[in-house]
């Protein structure tokens, strides 16, 4: 389960996936899995998923100030995606 408090210098979270490619599996599995608690235990961020054809999965983190981080996630497993966002929202832009 997606027990992580996002928020304080933490302000968005997008997820960026293609719908059919191999390399976004595990981001869809992850959203099927652990998007729904993730909302959950942080109802009011913003969590933005774009899905589009032909691109490579990525996370991309929006600090205080405009600063962002971005992570790519192709092939990764569910559990590995929890935990990239977990190291953005403990970390600092």
């Amino acid at each position: 389960m997606a027990a992580v408090k996002l928020g304080s210098h933490l302000k968005e979270l997008r997820i960026l996936l293609c719908q059919t490619s191999k390399s976004s599996q595990g981001v869809r599995e992850f959203i099927e899995q652990q998007y729904v608690s993730l909302k959950k235990n942080n109802p009011s961020f913003p969590v933005l998923i774009r899905e589009c054809s032909a691109i490579e999965p990525k996370l991309y983190a929006r600090y205080e100030y405009g600063k962002e981080k971005c992570v790519p996630l192709s092939n990764l497993k569910s559990e590995d995606i929890l935990g990239q966002i977990k190291q953005l929202a403990s970390s600092s832009p």
